[in-house]
């Protein structure tokens, strides 16, 4: 008895080329709808697939393979005298090759006019029964998803048959294909209907690229990316120079994007190790560069920097003049590239910040998931509550919200001092408070930017030190959640140095 292949594949990559040498090999090919058709104009005689089920395909093709006599032929072992007498008893003859693969839901979705009822009309159920139906059966089935496994298929078909081991690798890759389909569809419905917190958390990547290594250099480590890619992230950044990215670039890369994203007038962040080292802001995107790398002349070396407007010729030798290690831009003019490129190791990236889109927060623990809301609320001055006895002026205003929107991604216990313009201190992930406030104001000291700055802290401060500390060194203005059972403790001792503090009223704890 020849070899049956059903085959039924919306991706007609390579198909005709495959079918044609199987049926060199002697398979007989079992075929529906489109898929036919093609085989067909192709010179090649499939087999209908009603020709098997002896029952017409209906309902717009929504049931054709849905039958005993397709799911018998897959699922029946061959090793068991009971399956084959039923296979006998009821003409079902078994099928040896399944090659399928699903409606386009993925890309139905992903286009920016579909309709819900588009999408509905694009999920695949017959499909993923066969597939899931052969991979199952793997001992005896063999199963292909991939147009990219048709070469080694059919090498091994012409040495006789597939391995068991390829069998297994082959279902194994049906299995992990049918999850990522039905998690997308989950995600698409549960999307539609609103649900937030659900009972299970089904979420689908596709591998974008293998690292070098990870964090440190013997943990093996892989970059992938969300199956419907978000347009503003470092995932769906384009690299137009430079070397390959490395897992630490790739977490430093993401904190300086998020930053990026508070601001809409010209801004620079320059960000190392997880927190900012300078954000400045100007005119031009070659002001805001100046004010980022003048906030911290020191901690820039060897950093990243996120510019929100496109990178010309002035800021492009600014930036040359120092070792970066990635720069990420909207995009670069031409000269800028020039002069940029010739830095062979620089890392250049383009990233569309016209379609910057909050997402939810997930981290890892052990044995799973952390999920949030993005700590998008940032609170304006229309919010804010002056609760001491000096109001702040409007040059500290301006300062304030400045300092506001940049602390609350700065690593707790988070200080930032800043001006109009820019940070100028910034201390972070102290295990107390006025540690912080210690290293934000030498930070300050040291870049002679101390005079006239303001302070922002990102949670409330438990004691009246914090205040003391920086009213000692003339800060004459704080912005601060409040909260603390302490809270007048640190309001008498502003107004005790003559200091405007206001609280906001929510803290923005970033661990």
């Amino acid at each position: 008895m020849n070899k049956r292949a059903l085959i039924s594949v919306s991706d007609k990559e390579g198909l005709v080329p495959f079918v044609q040498e199987l049926t060199n090999l002697g398979f007989e090919i079992i075929s529906t709808g489109g898929t036919k058709t093609v085989l067909e104009k192709a010179g090649l005689q499939p087999i209908g697939i009603e020709a098997i089920t002896e029952f017409p395909e209906m309902m717009d093709g929504r049931v054709k393979t849905l039958h005993p006599r397709v799911h018998g032929g897959l699922l029946g072992r061959r090793d068991l005298p009971s399956h084959l007498e039923a296979m006998a008893e009821h003409g079902i003859l078994p099928i040896d090759l399944v090659v399928v693969n699903l409606y386009p839901f993925k890309e139905t979705i992903s286009k920016p006019d579909v309709t819900e009822a588009d999408a509905i009309e694009n999920i695949d159920i017959g499909g993923p029964s066969m597939l899931r139906s052969a991979a199952k059966n793997h001992a005896s089935v063999t199963v292909v998803v991939d147009p990219k496994d048709y070469d080694w298929v059919l090498a091994e078909l012409k040495e006789g048959n597939t391995t068991l081991a390829s069998r297994k690798k082959l279902a194994a890759k049906v299995f992990r294909h049918t999850a990522a389909y039905d998690a997308l569809i989950g995600e698409y419905l549960t999307k539609a209907v609103a649900e937030t917190e659900t009972e299970t958390l089904t979420k689908t990547y596709v591998l974008k690229q293998t690292l070098r290594y990870g964090e440190n250099s013997h943990q093996k480590a892989s970059f992938y990316q969300d199956a419907l890619p978000v347009p503003y992230s470092i995932a769906s950044a384009k690299q137009i120079h430079g070397k390959e990215l490395s897992y630490n670039n790739i977490k430093d890369a993401d904190a300086a994007l998020r930053i990026a994203e508070e601001f809409t007038e010209p801004t620079a962040v320059a960000l190392k190790h997880m927190n900012p080292c300078g954000i400045g802001s100007g005119e031009t995107i070659a002001e805001a560069f100046q004010e980022a790398y003048e906030a911290d002349p020191v901690s820039i070396f060897g950093g990243i920097i996120v510019l929100n407007r496109p990178v010309d010729v002035a800021t492009a030798e600014q930036l040359q003049r120092i070792f970066l290690e990635i720069i990420i831009a909207p995009a670069f003019e031409e000269e800028a590239l020039e002069i940029l490129t010739k830095k062979k190791n620089l890392r250049l990236l383009v990233v569309d910040f016209e379609k910057a889109a909050k997402q939810p927060e997930v981290v890892s623990v052990l044995g799973g998931l952390l999920v949030q809301e993005p700590d998008d609320q940032i609170e304006t001055p229309e919010d804010w509550t002056v609760v001491t006895k000096r109001k702040p002026t409007p040059e500290e205003i301006a300062a304030l919200a400045f300092a506001w929107k940049a602390v609350k991604h700065v690593k707790s216990n988070a200080i930032v001092l800043a001006n109009q313009q820019q940070t100028v201190g910034i201390g972070a992930g102290q295990m107390n408070r006025v540690g912080s406030v210690k290293i934000a104001v030498e930070q300050a000291r040291e870049n002679n930017k101390l005079a006239g700055s303001v302070l922002a802290s990102d949670a409330f401060f438990p004691m009246d030190d914090s205040v003391e500390y920086a009213a000692k060194q003339g800060i004459k203005a704080i912005i601060q959640p409040g909260g603390s059972i302490k809270d007048q403790e640190s309001i008498d001792m502003a107004d005790k140095y003559g200091v405007a503090m206001v609280f906001t009223g929510v803290r923005h704890f970033k661990h």
